[in-house]
């Protein structure tokens, strides 16, 4: 059933909704009650003037009877009908649902909201608990002077007494230990406060070069056209003084890597051949007659892919993130191990591809690309340095040609209550 054809079913909620009679409603407009009533049931088609008097009796826009629910509504209404994996047929009816019942639409609209932003707050609150070195500093610190004043108070209240003198010594105990012990929760929340306010500053060097690329858009063009007069060294130089010592450190070395496939890829001759190639980084990169982890790092920076990218080096540990809408990447805390990525480490020489969606955020999936980079050997018994690299291409909404598998974020939020991966029970279920 069609928007338009729902115009009187949404005429009929809001009267109700107003507590209009349907007689009364119906001479206000000059028509009869019985021609009324084939409208709201979607019998008889409307427009034109009479439309407009409807609208304006019920002191509404006309466009809110004709169009329906606007496109956020919609798009909320589908996030929570694939998070509770609804079928299509029954996805397909947020629309009317909406028309229909639109005071209940937009409720479950905002809890689905909600629920979303509270996904973000927690999983952004369990990095920072984490390995936030600050704030695992100002807790132990307040803890332990929280700690030494309870002990002193349960000193002074024993019944067998103290000297006057060792009551003194105790007292004054008690009175710095509880000056240090006010100064450490203000110290804590001005941290908090700062860090959440809108001139939160990075706490680590990977982030620090994160934004520092997000703000350019993850493109560099004088370093793109291949300029050879211009330096990693210098760029950092001129663009980079506001970063600390190890975020210039980091940066330098995907700069000089962003120059190396450049001058392999160049951006426009990749965003030409998508315009008549399948979006298949092994046959981009066969036709490129590159390795596949460069045609990778290269399709993440292609604006029109809105895809992102994830490096790990031997160890497991996260070097390198590009973000994407719709996958979280612990910026603190270890990353689930189920990730494409780290199976990619234990399989070196091969590519593996494979749909994946985060568990709590059903309403995005993700083809997953993923290889590893071995280094050249240095010398005798000594590893190559490799890295894994895991490319994010977004699934077109409603494509489900292929089965996608569950992964988590890091195993701290996830929902997944069987996992052999796991590492550490999931706070989600004391939520």
């Amino acid at each position: 059933m069609d928007r338009e054809s729902l115009t009187g079913s949404r005429i009929r909620e809001r009267r109700v909704m107003q507590g209009v009679k349907q007689a009364d409603l119906a001479r206000e407009i000059g028509i009869s009650a019985s021609y009324l009533n084939l409208i709201e049931h979607n019998r008889r088609r409307i427009g034109g003037k009479l439309l407009l008097d409807i609208a304006a009796a019920l002191q509404v826009e006309p466009q809110a009877l004709t169009d329906g629910a606007e496109a956020a509504l919609l798009g909320a209404l589908g996030e929570a009908a694939q998070a509770a994996n609804l079928s299509a047929e029954d996805a397909g009816l947020a629309d009317a649902f909406a028309g229909r019942f639109p005071g209940w639409a937009e409720a479950l609209a905002a809890s689905q909201r909600r629920v979303a932003a509270l996904e973000r707050t927690v999983e952004t609150l369990s990095d920072r608990i984490a390995h936030d070195p600050h704030l695992a500093d100002s807790m132990h610190e307040l803890l332990t002077t929280a700690a030494a004043v309870r002990s002193t108070a349960e000193i002074l209240a024993d019944e067998n007494g103290l000297e006057p003198e060792w009551q003194d010594r105790f007292h004054a105990n008690l009175d710095a230990d509880s000056h240090r012990l006010a100064q450490s929760a203000q110290s804590l929340v001005g941290y908090l406060e700062q860090t959440n306010g809108p001139t939160a500053s990075s706490h680590s060097p990977q982030e620090e070069v994160e934004l520092f690329l997000e703000a350019r858009n993850f493109r560099f063009e004088e370093l793109e056209n291949g300029n050879e007069g211009v330096s990693a060294e210098g760029y950092i130089l001129r663009e980079g003084g506001a970063l600390s010592e190890a975020a210039r450190f980091i940066l330098k070395g995907v700069i000089e890597q962003l120059q190396i496939d450049a001058k392999a890829i160049p951006l426009g001759a990749l965003e030409k051949a998508l315009t008549h190639q399948d979006l298949d980084p092994v046959a981009l990169a066969r036709s490129f007659g590159v390795p596949v982890v460069l045609m990778l790092r290269r399709l993440a920076i292609v604006p029109s892919l809105n895809a992102g990218l994830v490096v790990c080096d031997r160890s497991g540990t996260v070097i390198f993130r590009k973000s994407t809408d719709g996958f979280s990447v612990p910026r603190f805390d270890s990353c689930c191990p189920l990730w494409p990525l780290f199976a990619a480490l234990g399989s070196s020489g091969t590519v593996l591809r494979e749909r994946v969606g985060q568990l709590g955020r059903g309403q995005v999936q993700f083809d997953a690309y993923a290889t590893t980079e071995l280094a050249s050997a240095s010398a005798y018994n000594i590893p190559a340095p490799a890295r894994g690299v895991m490319l994010l291409l977004p699934v077109p909404a409603g494509d489900s040609t292929v089965k996608s598998r569950s992964v988590g974020a890091t195993c701290r939020i996830c929902q997944h209550d069987n996992c052999r991966a796991r590492r550490e029970p999931s706070i989600m279920k004391l939520l």
